[in-house]
C-alpha cells in the first residue's frame, strides 16, 4: 500500500514539472496547452519578436483571411509552421526557407475567433513563435468552396501561374495554383488539398518548400521572396497524388 502511495505522488511530481516548462501565453489562449504539446514540446519554446504575423483584427471573408509572416531576423531556419488554435484543423501551412528569405503571405480560412501563430524552429532546436488574435464570424472551415458550387474546377485544376520583380538581394515572387484546397469538413466532399509545393532555380536547388494543410484558401496565391535566379521552376503535388509544374523565366 505504502508502495502504492509513493508511485502516485512521484507521478504528480513529473506532471507538475512538465506543466511548469509551458511558456506562459501572451495571447491568453486556453488552447496553448494543447498546441505546445501538440506540435512543440519536443524542443524549447520561447515568444519572440523578431517573428512578425501580419493580419487583419477582424476577418470580413472567413474564407479568404490574408496573413504575413516575417521571420527574417533569425538566422539558421529549419522550418515555420503557421497555425489556428481554435481551427477544427489548426495547422494550416509549413514553410521551408532553404536558401530563401523567410518571408511570406497568402490567405487561409478561419472557423472563429482564434490566435494565429507562426513557430519558427531554428538550428539550435529552439521555436520561436509569435502570433495575433484574429477576430472572425466563423464557417471558413466548413463551407464548400466558390469553383466547387460552381462546378467547374476540374477544368482548371492545377493551373499555376506567377509573376517575379527583381529586388535588391532577392526576387519576389507571386504564385497562384487553381485548387479547391477542400477541408473534408463539408458533407459529401472529401478532403483534397495541395499538399507540396517546391520552388527551384535553374540547376534544379531547392529554394524554398511549402507544405499547405486544408485551412489554406481555395486557388491560393503566395506571395515569397526567393534566391536571385534566371528561371524558377514550380512543383506541386495534392493529396490524391496528382503533379502540377510550371517554369518561369526572368
Amino acid at each position: 500500500m505504502r508502495l502504492l502511495f509513493c508511485s502516485l505522488l512521484m507521478v504528480g511530481a513529473v506532471f507538475t514539472a512538465s506543466a511548469e516548462e509551458i511558456p506562459e501565453d501572451p495571447l491568453g489562449s486556453i488552447q496553448w496547452d494543447d498546441m505546445y504539446r501538440a506540435y512543440l514540446s519536443e524542443h524549447k519554446v520561447v515568444f519572440d519578436d523578431r517573428v512578425k504575423v501580419m493580419a487583419p483584427e477582424f476577418a470580413e471573408d472567413s474564407m479568404n483571411v490574408p496573413v504575413s509572416v516575417d521571420a527574417s531576423k533569425l538566422t539558421g531556419i529549419r522550418e515555420i509552421l503557421l497555425f489556428a488554435e481554435f481551427n477544427p484543423i489548426p495547422k494550416i501551412l509549413k514553410f521551408f526557407p532553404v536558401s530563401s528569405k523567410a518571408v511570406f503571405s497568402f490567405r487561409f480560412k478561419i472557423q472563429q475567433a482564434s490566435p494565429v501563430r507562426a513557430a519558427v524552429l531554428t538550428s539550435d532546436n529552439v521555436w520561436h513563435v509569435g502570433g495575433v488574435w484574429i477576430d472572425a464570424a466563423g464557417g471558413g472551415c466548413t463551407t464548400a468552396s466558390d469553383d466547387r458550387l460552381g462546378g467547374d474546377w476540374a477544368d482548371h485544376l492545377g493551373e499555376i501561374s506567377a509573376g517575379v520583380w527583381n529586388r535588391n538581394d532577392s526576387i519576389r515572387t507571386k504564385i497562384a495554383i487553381n485548387h479547391p484546397m477542400d477541408t473534408g469538413l463539408v458533407a459529401g466532399i472529401p478532403a483534397f488539398y495541395l499538399e507540396k509545393i517546391d520552388v527551384t532555380d535553374d540547376e534544379g536547388k531547392l529554394l524554398l518548400r511549402i507544405e499547405p494543410f486544408e485551412p489554406v484558401q481555395e486557388n491560393p496565391v503566395f506571395t515569397l521572396d526567393v534566391s536571385k535566379s534566371a528561371v524558377i521552376n514550380i512543383e506541386a503535388v495534392d493529396n490524391n497524388a496528382n503533379e502540377f509544374s510550371a517554369r518561369v523565366v526572368q
